[in-house]
């Protein structure tokens, strides 16, 4: 009898941790940006060029969904070079002494159809906050130029203050929102654990 229960301990374990599931985001179909307003009256988008983001998920709803990001602070591109030059400087990303920043999900809860509300730990000029954000899953389909296999739309939207992080601390609000809206695209291709 002994041995039987460890048997099926053992399946039941062993199918459980096959079900987790690795995704992780193709880089020419994903996007990770942001909005800052400038002077109050103007909406200034960039984008971070460079970044690995992981999901882990043994759901397909992607209710159990677990992020991890590393993003590499040199990469952000607002089209505008001196603009990026300076935000790359100690004035805001200070990317020679902080050369990433991370986000590391620490729950996820339903909110509406397809829809999550994603808390975790975000990293940034070394001071670490939590912040709330909104998951949505686009869907799942298959990829037919990978051979079909299966790719996750998953879009994460929300804002911080960058205040929190003392990002930009010598330009007031008036001058540059505090409020930095996030919005994530990405296409999530997904190999089996």
């Amino acid at each position: 009898m002994k041995k039987l229960t460890l048997f099926f301990t053992f399946l039941f374990v062993s199918i459980g941790l096959f079900a987790q599931t690795t995704w992780t985001a193709d880089p020419y179909h994903s996007k990770l940006g942001f909005t800052v307003t400038h002077l109050g009256i103007a909406d200034v988008p960039g984008h971070f060029g460079s970044y690995d983001v992981s999901i882990v998920s043994a759901k397909e709803d992607f209710s159990d969904a677990v992020i991890e990001l590393t993003v590499q602070t040199n990469s952000i591109d607002t089209r505008v070079e001196p603009r990026d030059n300076h935000l790359k400087s100690a004035d805001f990303f200070d990317v020679e002494k902080y050369p990433t920043m991370t986000f590391k999900s620490t729950s996820i809860k339903k909110a509406g159809k397809d829809t999550f509300t994603l808390q975790g730990n975000l990293t940034l000029l070394g001071i670490t906050k939590p912040v709330t954000m909104t998951m949505k899953h686009r869907g799942t389909t298959q990829n037919p130029n990978a051979d079909g296999a299966p790719v996750a739309g998953i879009q994460i939207t929300g804002q911080i203050k960058r205040s929190d992080f003392g990002l930009g601390a010598g330009f007031p609000a008036p001058m540059i929102s505090d409020e930095v809206h996030i919005k994530a695209d990405g296409e999530f291709g997904h190999k089996k654990d």
